[in-house]
């Protein structure tokens, strides 16, 4: 059985104000939670136009607050550019208000550009080679496993919950895999991100995985972009808005999401078009039968069944559609 949960990095559309945006978030949340929708986590952005999710940690207590059993998670938190101990805080201040709901999920992104970066730090120099470090220290914060002989001795993260909310590293290969599995984290390969080594990730997250008393068993996601429609034909004419939606990111461009119009009318280079068809690879597009037959494959070539979808959509009545689709097409 494939079990479904969102991925939202609440995109804002042109011509939609950031409030109604914030309010077509918690209203998203409450019907993922009534579809069968498991997990409604939110990436971490800062310094864009069109993604307002500068502060997941924010946002989780406002969905949860809206909701009753659905999980909460961050993905995910940008761990290099922060203390280990105040996200561990943070992460057990949720627990202990929505306790068995919160999941934490953190990634090796440096954040931005490198003035967003120093700002993010207050200017601190911090190093990406630090994170291994600061990812065991954040597992012992949560956990309440500090050892006697850390620099850190005596200190706990608080509030004392009785059961730590589960981890999960984001990654994008063997690297980020083994890494997790030697934590025991769950594991979330960034299939939206870079599609090429998942199968790769996966095998490594398996072989090397360590239990322990917080986790017994590989826990493994897939996040991913879709967008289904009533038809092939349709889902594609949609897809054109998330297209050069991505494209402009990519390009560090307006990062607000045109209109499927806007996006059929816009004067694309041939390099653009290459680097359109190649973001294809990190998206499932079409009908209920084409999105159910591409993620039952790809279930089965990660060895996983559980997708974080992301649907960058223009119209809220689209995004809606599509994940209505998508839960009807995997029978949540």
């Amino acid at each position: 059985m494939i079990k479904l949960g969102i991925l939202d990095q609440v995109p804002l559309s042109k011509g939609q104000s950031v409030t109604d945006r914030m309010d077509e978030t918690i209203k998203m949340a409450t019907l993922a939670e009534q579809l069968g929708y498991t997990k409604y986590w939110f990436a971490e952005h800062h310094g864009t136009k069109g993604m307002l999710s500068s502060a997941p940690e924010i946002l989780m207590a406002a969905v949860a607050a809206s909701t009753k059993k659905i999980r909460i998670g961050t993905g995910g938190i940008l761990l290099p550019q922060y203390s280990p101990f105040k996200v561990a805080e943070i992460s057990k201040q949720l627990e202990s208000l929505f306790p068995g709901r919160i999941d934490i999920g953190v990634g090796r992104s440096p954040g931005g550009t490198p003035a967003l970066r120093k700002a993010l730090v207050d200017g601190e120099p911090r190093s990406l080679e630090e994170f291994d470090r600061q990812l065991q220290d954040l597992v012992y914060y949560i956990r309440d496993t500090l050892p006697r002989n850390h620099v850190y001795s005596g200190v706990k993260a608080s509030p004392q919950v009785e059961v730590p909310p589960p981890m999960w590293l984001l990654g994008l290969g063997e690297n980020s895999a083994k890494l997790a599995a030697k934590q025991g984290l769950g594991y979330v390969f960034g299939h939206f991100i870079k599609s090429a080594r998942g199968r790769q990730a996966f095998e490594a997250y398996r072989s090397n995985f360590v239990s322990n008393g917080w986790s017994q068993t590989p826990q493994m996601l897939t996040a991913i972009f879709v967008v289904c429609a009533d038809t092939d034909e349709q889902a594609e004419y949609l897809a054109k808005s998330q297209d050069l939606w991505l494209l402009r990111v990519e390009k560090g461009l307006d990062s607000r999401v045109p209109s499927s119009e806007e996006a059929i009318q816009y004067q694309y280079t041939d390099d653009d078009q290459k680097r359109m068809i190649h973001n294809r690879t990190r998206m499932i597009v079409g009908s209920k039968e084409t999105v159910r037959r591409e993620l039952m494959k790809l279930s089965e070539r990660y060895g996983m069944n559980e997708f974080l979808v992301l649907c960058n959509l223009h119209s809220e009545e689209d995004r809606i559609r599509s994940y209505q689709l998508l839960a009807e097409a995997m029978e949540l």
